[in-house]
């Protein structure tokens, strides 16, 4: 597995600063934020202008583009993604699912919209992956199964947040196992607290952080701070030989000093390599 870390957990800083901070906490690679709002980083609407600036940093820094993650499913601000992916070299492009959870009216435009979007990764060269996420119409382990028979496209897999899997009210370890062959990304990061998440639940991209519901403040979604079982997560994930990205994505640290980031990216890194070298992994 590769080691990255979403650079939205830099989204306060400029995008060589979040590759200087990443390469120094020891990681592989890097995903880049091309969400609004969280972070100036890659801006979809002028990517050209950072294209060859992204490639440069990449070699700098000695990181590896593991993917881009833009919450979207617009067609237009997707088509920018799966360009720009293709033209920095980056394999994989994390989306949203959208939709609204148990709301089957909702159901059917999600899954064409998923579907489409994946036919044009592919015409692209990239890889589309969307994980279950909290409020959505794909929350939890079935509806991503559900999802998973109703697309079949090669350019279409599953991204895995085990926080999300966690707020649904499941157990990450094995809501994995049950999805793992068609996962080709992990988003990271713990959670505390166990509860279930009922779909009122608010689904603009994570952006309520704190409170009963959400994932916790930024220090504490670090590996190892919470209470999901990050180490039997990636021992199924090596049990069945996933060897993709595993990107800490660590939000609502748009405000903390640069010393607050590192530390977080830091801890988070050490615990990622501890879990590999537990399952034999490294």
């Amino acid at each position: 597995m590769k080691l990255g870390a979403n650079s939205v957990l830099f989204g306060g800083y400029n995008m060589e600063t979040a590759f200087k901070h990443i390469a120094m906490a020891g990681y592989d690679g890097i995903e880049l934020s091309a969400i609004n709002g969280m972070s100036e980083h890659l801006v979809l609407d002028h990517w050209q202008d950072l294209a060859d600036d992204i490639k440069e940093l990449a070699k700098t820094y000695q990181l590896e583009l593991l993917a881009m993650e833009q919450p979207s499913r617009d067609i237009n601000q997707m088509e920018k993604a799966f360009q720009a992916a293709a033209e920095i070299g980056i394999p994989i492009v994390n989306c949203g699912p959208g939709g609204k959870s148990d709301d089957e009216s909702a159901w059917p435009e999600v899954i064409d919209s998923l579907g489409n979007l994946s036919d044009m990764a592919e015409r692209y060269g990239v890889t589309l992956c969307v994980k279950a996420h909290v409020g959505a119409s794909i929350y939890n382990t079935p509806t991503t199964i559900r999802a998973m028979e109703a697309i079949s496209s090669p350019a279409f897999g599953i991204d895995m947040d085990p926080s999300h899997i966690h707020r649904a009210g499941e157990n990450p370890v094995e809501a994995i196992a049950a999805v793992v062959e068609r996962v080709k990304h992990v988003h990271i990061r713990d959670c505390q607290g166990d509860y279930q998440v009922g779909p009122d639940e608010s689904q603009d991209f994570d952006r309520v952080v704190s409170g009963p519901k959400g994932p916790g403040q930024p220090e504490m979604q670090a590996n190892g701070r919470g209470n999901i079982d990050l180490v039997g997560y990636i021992a199924v994930l090596h049990a069945n030989g996933y060897k993709g990205p595993l990107n800490l994505e660590v939000i609502g640290a748009k405000e903390y000093s640069i010393e607050q980031c590192c530390t977080i990216a830091a801890e988070s890194r050490g615990h990622m390599q501890a879990s590999l070298q537990a399952c034999g992994a490294r």
